[in-house]
């Protein structure tokens, strides 16, 4: 099945695969099934044609969802980059935006990549 270019897998369950498009979780797909009044414990194989327009027309409708919101995001990003927010100013330095300390994790995105003093050795075999 594919819906507003995406490939959603036939084996899963729709609110499952329904997740699979960028800006529908867990919760926007069981509305979306709820409205659309289709069985949420379906395979996406088993939905029919009619079923399967039901769900684009509503997501298209009521839901930003992948190119669209990722567009939204972006500028969301770019605006605050712009007003040199504090959090604009940790994306531009791509450092973590949401408080997460830095004295001791997110070394790569730091680029302070260190090599533990052990990993590259051998270990002697038991005798």
């Amino acid at each position: 099945m594919r819906i507003i270019g995406i490939n959603l897998p036939d084996n899963k369950i729709v609110a499952v695969s329904l997740r699979y498009l960028y800006g529908v979780g867990p919760t926007a797909a069981r509305d979306i099934l709820a409205a659309t009044k289709i069985d949420p414990h379906k395979r996406t194989k088993d939905l029919t044609p009619d079923e399967v327009n039901r769900i684009k027309e509503y997501i298209e409708k009521n839901y930003k969802v992948e190119g669209e919101l990722r567009q939204i995001v972006k500028q969301n990003i770019a605006l605050l980059k712009d007003l040199q927010a504090y959090r604009g100013i940790r994306h531009m330095r791509r450092l973590p935006v949401r408080g997460q300390r830095t004295k001791t994790n997110s070394r790569t995105v730091r680029g302070n990549v260190r090599k533990t003093a052990g990993s590259g050795k051998r270990k002697t075999e038991l005798k």
